[in-house]
């Protein structure tokens, strides 16, 4: 079971760092949301796998014994939901950076990109950084 699940997350996180890394932003969004899962399944092993006993203490008793954790299912839980409504919202801006950028290319964004002798909007990086893309033939 846990040779199963360790092939599982990595798995999860290799298909996630491959759309991640993508040029494309709906990739790169759903990468985002992998890497996120695969995290909740590694925190869900976290709590013993192999036991099929819940988390009750039976009566009489004081100590939990040979049962499930239910911490990291309860995070799992919650770590599912903020996930999810992550994926939402990151969604939504992707669709309104799409519609105003007419583009879904990742290297095509950097034209959105102050250039460095903007008055109004100075780029935050080294000025000796050229923002604009692609770059001039003459800039070798």
């Amino acid at each position: 079971m846990t040779a199963v699940l360790a092939f599982t997350v990595f798995s999860t996180v290799t298909a996630g760092l491959y759309l991640a890394l993508s040029r494309d932003l709906f990739r790169c969004v759903i990468g985002l949301a992998l890497l996120g899962a695969a995290a909740n399944l590694v925190l869900f092993a976290a709590g013993r796998l192999d036991s099929p006993l819940p988390a009750v203490v039976p009566s009489g008793e004081q100590v939990l014994t040979d049962a499930a954790n239910p911490l990291p299912q309860a995070l799992v839980l919650t770590a599912i939901v903020i996930g999810f409504a992550l994926v939402c919202y990151s969604l939504v801006l992707l669709l309104r950076l799409m519609h105003d950028a007419r583009t879904d290319d990742a290297l095509a964004l950097r034209h959105a990109e102050p250039v460095p002798d903007d008055p109004v909007k100075p780029p935050a990086g080294d000025p000796d950084c050229d923002v604009r893309w692609p770059p001039p033939p003459d800039s070798r």
